[in-house]
C-alpha cells in the first residue's frame, strides 16, 4: 500500500520533507495544506500535488493517510493531535514541540488512536553515526567519562527578523538550542545515554530577539559521566557541529552539520580503529531524511514504531526543557528517572 502524505506548512524545511517523500517507492505527495494562498499554489506546482487552505479537506480525503508537519514549532503537537483524531500518521519535524505537556498529548493521543508518530531527528540515520553508535555500544572507549556537544551557529539579524515566529517564545519555544542545538542535543543522548542532573546559563548577546542566542549547559551523564553542551547562534563565521566523547580506553570526535563523520578515533589498544583527521564527506543534503521517512512508511506497513517514534522525540525535549529551567531559575534541575533520555 502507497503511504499518500499530505505536507502541512510551506517553511523552508518543507521542501526537504517534499522531494524525500516523491524520492520513496513506497509514497506518495498527494497535498500540501498552507494558509498563504501564494506560497501554497507555488509548492503544489513545484511538487504536483494539490493544495487546500482547510485542514478538513485533509482530514476527509482518502488521498491522505500520513501528514508531515512543517509549521512552526509551537503548533506542532497540536497539528498531530488534529491529524491522528482523523485517523492520519504523523510525521513531524523538530522538536516535537515546545511543551513537554503539548508533547506528551500528542504521544498519548497518537497512540489512542493507533496511528504511528515520528519526529525527525534524521541525523541518526547517518551510516557515520550508525558506527559511532555501534562502536560505542560495543564498549571500545570503555566507560564513558565526559562527552560534549559544541554547536556554534551563526544566525544573521534577518533571520530573525523576516521571520514571524523564529527568536519568539510563543512559537519557537527558545532560540538556539531548541531550535538549532536540539539535533545536537538528541545526538550526544543516543550515543552517550540519558542525563540525571544539569546546571545552565542562557543568554541573549547579539540578536534583538526575546529568546536566546547562546546556552551552555554542565550536565551529569546517569552513566556517571560529565559534559558539557553549548549552543549558539551569535558566533561568527558559523561553525561546524562538534561532539567529543572520552571513555577510559579512547577518544571519538565527531563533526559536521548537515552530515557528521568521525574525523578522530583514538583507542591505543585498538590500533587497527585508528581515525586521524578524516576529511568531511560529500554533502549528502537530504540523505538522512530519506533514509528517516522510508523507515517511517516502512513501520506503517509492519506495524511497528518508527526508529524515532514519539518517545524518542521527547527526550531531547526533556532535557532542553530542564536546561531552560535551570537558568530561571538558578538552580540546578535533577531530570526524574522516568524521564530518562538514552
Amino acid at each position: 500500500m502507497t503511504c499518500k502524505f499530505a505536507i502541512i506548512g510551506t517553511g523552508m524545511i518543507s521542501r526537504v520533507h517534499a522531494e524525500e517523500i516523491r524520492s520513496l517507492p513506497g509514497a506518495e505527495l498527494t497535498y500540501v495544506l498552507s494558509r498563504d494562498e501564494l506560497s501554497g499554489r507555488e509548492f503544489a506546482d513545484l511538487y504536483g500535488c494539490r493544495y487546500t487552505t482547510d485542514p478538513r479537506e485533509l482530514w476527509a480525503s482518502k488521498e491522505v493517510n500520513a501528514v508531515s508537519v512543517c509549521t512552526p514549532s509551537g503548533t506542532h503537537a497540536q497539528w498531530a493531535v488534529l491529524a491522528a483524531r482523523h485517523g492520519k500518521h504523523v510525521m513531524v519535524e523538530k522538536p516535537l514541540d515546545i511543551s513537554l505537556a503539548a508533547a506528551d498529548e500528542a504521544i498519548r493521543i497518537c497512540r489512542d488512536s493507533g496511528v504511528k508518530l515520528g519526529v525527525i531527528f534524521q541525523l541518526r540515520f547517518m551510516e557515520e553515526l550508525r558506527r559511532a553508535k555501534r562502536l560505542l555500544d560495543d564498549g571500545v572507549l570503555g566507560r564513558l567519562l565526559a562527552a560534549d556537544a559544541d554547536m556554534k551557529f551563526y544566525r544573521p539579524p534577518s533571520y530573525y527578523g523576516n521571520s514571524a515566529w523564529k527568536g519568539t517564545s510563543a512559537l519557537d519555544g527558545g532560540g538556539a538550542l531548541i531550535n538549532q542545538g536540539i539535533h545536537g542535543v538528541d545526538l550526544l543522548l543516543w550515543l552517550a545515554g540519558g542525563v540525571s542532573e544539569v546546571v545552565a546559563e542562557t543568554r541573549t548577546l547579539l540578536h534583538g530577539i526575546e529568546v536566546e542566542d547562546m546556552a551552555t549547559a554542565v550536565v551529569r551523564f546517569r552513566s556517571g559521566a560529565s559534559g558539557v553542551i553549548r549552543s549558539a547562534t551569535c558566533i561568527y563565521p558559523d561553525h561546524p557541529q562538534r561532539l567529543l566523547l572520552h571513555g577510559t580506553r579512547g577518544t571519538m570526535e565527531i563533526v559536521g552539520t548537515e552530515a557528521p563523520y568521525i574525523r578522530r578515533l583514538e583507542v591505543p589498544d585498538r590500533p587497527e580503529l585508528a581515525i586521524a583527521d578524516a576529511g568531511a564527506p560529500e554533502d549528502r543534503l537530504g540523505e538522512a531524511h530519506r533514509r528517516q521517512f522510508a523507515d517511517f512508511v516502512e513501520s506503517i506497513a509492519e506495524d511497528r514504531e518508527p526508529l524515532v517514534n514519539g518517545e524518542e522525540g521527547r527526550k531531547s525535549l526533556v532535557l532542553v526543557d530542564a536546561i531552560y529551567r535551570s537558568s530561571r531559575e538558578s538552580r540546578r534541575m535533577v531530570l526524574p528517572k522516568e524521564s530518562a533520555q538514552g
